[in-house]
């Protein structure tokens, strides 16, 4: 019985879709840590079009597709963050922006994209 369920698990995770976000070049923006090249602050309005693509995906579907996050934070009913700064910060050459652009994933607590946010500080 547990053999069978197993094997069921792994085929069904197997198969989960392939997520594309026609408008972003995924592996330039996974490469971009921190924002510190600025790729990612040139992704932005394409970004926008593409981030409700996001919801509904889980947390290892998101780091396929934009890497591993910046920050992630931890909140209360098991819910978790996904932070990708999209303009430069913590970088170890100084650069000079006035605001900070963010990505924001919020996962719920059964590990789904249920909100997905660009904000700045």
């Amino acid at each position: 019985m547990r053999t069978t369920f197993l094997l069921f698990t792994v085929a069904v995770l197997s198969c989960s879709p392939q997520v594309d976000l026609p408008n972003l070049d995924q592996e330039a923006f996974a490469s971009d840590v921190n924002g510190c090249r600025s790729i990612r602050a040139s992704m932005i309005e394409n970004l926008k079009k593409d981030k409700n693509l996001l919801k509904g995906l889980n947390q290892d579907q998101v780091t396929e597709v934009l890497g591993k996050p910046d920050q992630n934070e931890l909140y209360k009913r098991n819910q978790k963050f996904y932070i990708y700064q999209l303009t430069p910060t913590n970088c170890s050459h100084q650069i000079d922006t006035t605001t900070h652009q963010y990505l924001s994933i919020r996962f719920n607590a059964t590990g789904l994209a249920k909100e997905v946010v660009i904000y700045e500080d």
